[in-house]
């Protein structure tokens, strides 16, 4: 299987075309990068978590973070979404920043993230209202959704009337609606039962593929890592390092069916090795 290095070998600026900096400075990067971590170091308390930390994240790929528990998945795209403050550093999309670009988050807890109160329909068509569209591209955006997504389900209900996959489709849907340039995962999938996660796997890939959305997808699964990823991203203990940067050009959708193929059990055997191995260091 195909490995790529993404751990940079010196920081600092990325060779590459300028990206479009609005405060006068000139910002670069690698051709065919997203997004790019130069220098990111992040502390709590005594622990060092990143200390000089270099990434490149491809554009319009999925790339899945997997590593040992503690060193820092949620930490790492909570940082890149702006989500999280560091402590030293650059993190840039394509020459912008988080602030620049339109970010999408699905955070893990569906219950604190849709509002009880709206609808799901509401909930969905919520952040639209920020982006400054006129009420035809509003009805639009939702109508291409409702599409790609092939939802059956009664939108007019309010989320406690909903199932747990349920209430994750809505918070799927509404991340997409904006449609981000970058959408991050956060164990989207680690609260339902497999049934529901079958589909939004499927509904999922089928979105972002079409769309080209460059996806960020922390897992503790590592078939799922693995199904759902075109980079398998292996992270060191901390002060965190990548270990590897796995390629899996399995071809879309995919599906259960995936996970017996040669290719398949060859990568997922090869990042389980790495990732024992980071353990017992």
């Amino acid at each position: 299987m195909a490995s790529d290095s993404s751990q940079a070998s010196g920081g600092g600026r990325v060779a590459g075309k300028a990206g479009g900096a609005t405060d006068g400075v000139q910002r670069w990067f690698a051709p065919g990068t997203h997004i790019t971590i130069r220098g990111l170091s992040k502390r709590f308390g005594d622990a060092q978590v990143y200390d000089n930390f270099d990434l490149d994240i491809p554009h319009g790929k999925v790339t899945s973070v997997f590593g040992p528990n503690g060193c820092g998945k949620s930490t790492l795209i909570n940082m890149i979404a702006g989500i999280l403050p560091f402590d030293s550093g650059e993190i840039l999309f394509e020459g912008k920043t988080a602030r620049e670009t339109r970010i999408g988050y699905v955070f893990q807890n569906y219950r604190e993230a849709v509002f009880p109160w709206m609808k799901a329909i509401d909930n969905i068509r919520y952040p639209l209202q920020y982006l400054g569209l006129d009420k035809g591209e509003r009805e639009a955006r939702m109508d291409r959704l409702m599409e790609a997504f092939d939802v059956k389900l009664d939108l007019s209900r309010y989320p406690y009337q909903m199932s747990g996959g349920q209430q994750q489709l809505v918070s799927i849907m509404r991340a997409l609606v904006v449609e981000p340039e970058v959408l991050f995962l956060d164990e989207p999938f680690s609260a339902l039962d497999y049934e529901m996660v079958m589909f939004l796997r499927d509904r999922l890939q089928k979105v972002l593929v079409e769309r080209g959305v460059t996806t960020l997808l922390v897992s503790h699964d590592l078939d799922e890592a693995v199904l759902l990823a075109d980079h398998v991203l292996l992270l060191t203990k901390r002060p965190t390092r990548v270990a590897d940067n796995l390629r899996f050009d399995a071809p879309r959708p995919r599906t259960a069916a995936t996970t017996v193929t040669p290719e398949f059990i060859e990568l997922k055997s090869e990042a389980l090795e790495i990732f024992q191995r980071e353990v017992r260091r």
